[in-house]
C-alpha cells in the first residue's frame, strides 16, 4: 500500500495493539461493574453538557482516553444495580462476534456479501421455529429491531390476506388490525406507516390484569366490519411492554382461525420465554400463530440491535417484498434464503446471526 495515510489505517500492527488495550480497559470495565458495590451504574450529565464535552474533546482531548471516557459517560448496564431500561446486559463475548461482524463488514444483501453469516442465520431460525412448535415449512431471518420486525410482519400479513396487490397497486379500501390497547406503541407506528390511519387500528380494551380482553374481540371485529373495514390481522402481545403482562395468545389464535385473520405475536420482549421450563406456558397458542417477533438483545444477552421475525409459512418469509433491482436482485428457482435482501426491509444488514450463533 503506496498511500501512508491508508497505509496508516489498515495497518494490522496498529489494530492488534489498540484491539489489545481495549480488550483490557472493557475486562476491567466488566469485572469492576460486577465486583464492586461502590461502582455506579449511571454517571448523569445534562444533555447540554455532554454536547459541550464531546465538541471540545474532538479537539483537545487524548485519543488515548477516547475509549475510557465514553465507558465512564455511559449507563453501564452490567451493574448490578441497573434496572431502569429493558436491553440486555450482553454476554461479553458478544462483544468479540459484534468486533468481528464490524471488521468483515459483508453486508448481507446477497450470499456472496454474508456467506457465512447468511447459512448461520438459516440455522438460528430453523432452531427458532422449531422451539415455537412450528414445522418444517417455517422460516425465518433477522432484522434490524422489533418495530422493524413488527411492520415486516404486518406487511406480510397484508399480502397474504388480501385479494387485491396493494404491494403494486396501492389500496383504497379501508383496512384494519385488531390489537390490545397495552400494545407496544410500534404496533400503531407501523399501521400508520401502512396508511391504515386511527380507525383502522381496532384497539381492544385490557382487563384489569392489563391483558386483552378477549371477551370483547367478537363485538369489536362486527362493529369494524359494519364500518366497512376489512380486518386482516390480530396482534397478540408476550407480553405488553409497559406492563410485562402476556395476552392469552391460545384464545386469539382460536379467534383468528374463526376470522381467517393473520395472528401475529409480538414477542419482542417475552418470546424467549419458549426456552424456559418455568414460563413456557405463558406462550401457550404461539405455535398457532402465522408469525413471532423475538428480540435477541432484550432477554437474550446480545448487542443492540436484533430481532428474529418467523414464520409458520416459509413462503410468506419470501414474499413480502417482491420486487426487482437488476443491479442486485435476480430470480431465482431455488428457494433462494440466502440472499436476505429479497426478504428484509433493510436490505443491507450487519452480521448480526454471529451473535445468535455464538
Amino acid at each position: 500500500m503506496k498511500n501512508e495515510f491508508l497505509k496508516q489505517v489498515y495497518s494490522p500492527d496498529d489494530f492488534r495493539k489498540r484491539g489489545h488495550r481495549l480488550v483490557d480497559e472493557l475486562a476491567d470495565h466488566l469485572s469492576k461493574q460486577l465486583n464492586d458495590p461502590n461502582a455506579p451504574a449511571l454517571c448523569w450529565s445534562p444533555p447540554s453538557e455532554a454536547l459541550e464535552y464531546w465538541t471540545d474533546f474532538l479537539t483537545h482531548g487524548d485519543e488515548r482516553k477516547l475509549f475510557p471516557e465514553i465507558v465512564k459517560r455511559t449507563t453501564n448496564i452490567h451493574n448490578p444495580k441497573y434496572v431502569g431500561h429493558q436491553v440486555a446486559p450482553t454476554a461479553p463475548i458478544t462483544a468479540l462476534s459484534a468486533m468481528t461482524g464490524a471488521l468483515l463488514n459483508n453486508g448481507m444483501a446477497v450470499y456472496e456479501m454474508g456467506m457465512a453469516p447468511s447459512a448461520i442465520e438459516r440455522v438460528i431460525t430453523d432452531w427458532l421455529c422449531s422451539k415455537l412448535g412450528y414445522d418444517a415449512q417455517s422460516r425465518g431471518f433477522l432484522t434490524s429491531g422489533g418495530t422493524l420486525a413488527n411492520l415486516t410482519a404486518l406487511l406480510s400479513a397484508r399480502k397474504a390476506k388480501l385479494t387485491d396487490d396493494v404491494w403494486n397497486n396501492g389500496h383504497s379500501n379501508a383496512l384494519g388490525i385488531m390489537v390490545c390497547e397495552e400494545a407496544h406503541y410500534c404496533i400503531d407506528r407501523a399501521a400508520k406507516i401502512m396508511g391504515l390511519g386511527e380507525k383502522g387500528i381496532i384497539k381492544i380494551p385490557a382487563m384489569s390484569n392489563y391483558a386483552m380482553d378477549i371477551s370483547l374481540l367478537e363485538d369489536h371485529y362486527q362493529r369494524a366490519v359494519a364500518k366497512g373495514i376489512q380486518i386482516f390481522a390480530i396482534v397478540g402481545s408476550a407480553p405488553s411492554t409497559a406492563t410485562g403482562i402476556y395476552d392469552d395468545l391460545r384464545a386469539i389464535a382460536d379467534f383468528a382461525k374463526k376470522h381467517d385473520l393473520w395472528f401475529h405475536v409480538d414477542g419482542a420482549h417475552g418470546g424467549a420465554a419458549i426456552f424456559s421450563e418455568k414460563y413456557r406456558h405463558l406462550l401457550n397458542g404461539i405455535q398457532d400463530s402465522d408469525s413471532v417477533v423475538i428480540d435477541g438483545h432484550k432477554m437474550m444477552m446480545m448487542p443492540i440491535i436484533t430481532t428474529a421475525l418467523l414464520f409458520k409459512n416459509g413462503k410468506n418469509a419470501a414474499a413480502t417484498f417482491s420486487q426487482k433491482a437488476d443491479y442486485l436482485l435476480t430470480q431465482s428457482d431455488d428457494e433462494d434464503w440466502y440472499n436476505s435482501g429479497k426478504r428484509t426491509f433493510e436490505c443491507t444488514k450487519t452480521m448480526m446471526s454471529i451473535h445468535w450463533y455464538t
